[in-house]
């Protein structure tokens, strides 16, 4: 059976690689729903960030992080590493380019070497702040550090806003650019003053300037950090519809093949049966 053979060379190696892209759909699957459940604990640490500060109002104190009159902006731009991200980084990028058309003076911060690269031809003469190795950093570190460079830039007076725009996962199936305004972060405040218990004596044993500085640093902190969180659910996400879109193709050609393979085994068959049936009539004449 030469040509079956040849065909079920071929259909073993497909079968193979419709197993090995299987099992990593079924890890990206699986990432994205531990990470999506993860991220229950940003609520309630939030929830409970506001909820401990509920007994005093420090909405009446101006601080450069909470109300800041400085128009320069930092564009915080947070790209995916991982693979299967290509789509998802462009449309980051084009936010971003979009954004910087609206504020042509602002501090561009690529956060990532891949969207660094995208963006080095949007960012010509403007002023731009790298974060590379994201990956080998970790994303808790790049957060601080990230949140390091945005509080030093704000308290020192070179930037008084700050805007992020990163791949947000939606749902399982929906993945898109999602622009935050980060800084000012009145939102803390508002939020805490939602809280506000009416207590007529509360001893306060720190200034309120003081109080809102590291409460605005914590705050600031976990924001990032829950943003690259949510890059790498939008990952897995998107790395699981590209698995799936090549694995129902490779399904497809698997079957396709099989039925190629299936029709040259009844070929060979019958050709054999032919070849030993024309061998016993040539044989039986001769006797």
């Amino acid at each position: 059976m030469g040509k079956a053979n040849k065909i079920k060379g071929d259909l073993d190696d497909i079968i193979e690689l419709v197993s090995i892209i299987q099992i990593l759909k079924d890890v990206a699957d699986n990432k994205f729903h531990t990470l999506a459940t993860r991220k229950d604990r940003f609520a309630r640490f939030g929830e409970s960030f506001v909820e401990f500060f509920r007994m005093i109002s420090l909405s009446r104190v101006r601080h450069p992080l909470v109300s800041n009159d400085n128009p320069r902006t930092g564009l915080v731009v947070i790209t995916s590493e991982a693979g299967f991200m290509g789509d998802l980084n462009t449309k980051v990028i084009r936010a971003a380019a979009a954004e910087i058309e609206k504020t042509p003076n602002c501090v561009v911060i690529p956060v990532g070497r891949k969207g660094a690269a995208k963006l080095a031809p949007i960012t010509k003469g403007l002023e731009t702040k790298v974060f590379e190795d994201i990956q080998e950093t970790g994303l808790y570190q790049v957060a601080i550090n990230l949140k390091d460079y945005l509080f030093s830039e704000v308290m020192e007076g070179r930037m008084g806003r700050a805007i992020v725009i990163y791949p947000w996962s939606k749902n399982f199936m929906v993945q898109k650019p999602r622009l935050v305004n980060l800084l000012p972060c009145d939102e803390l405040l508002t939020k805490q003053e939602e809280f506000v218990d009416n207590i007529e004596h509360v001893i306060e044993e720190s200034e309120p300037a003081d109080i809102i500085e590291q409460l605005s640093s914590m705050w600031l902190a976990c924001r990032l950090y829950e943003m690259l969180h949510d890059t790498t659910i939008s990952e897995a996400a998107a790395q699981s519809q590209q698995l799936e879109s090549s694995l129902q193709k490779m399904q497809k050609q698997k079957k396709g093949i099989q039925m190629t393979f299936n029709k040259a085994k009844k070929s060979d068959i019958n050709k054999s049966m032919r070849e030993v049936f024309t061998s016993r009539m040539m044989t039986g004449g001769k006797r």
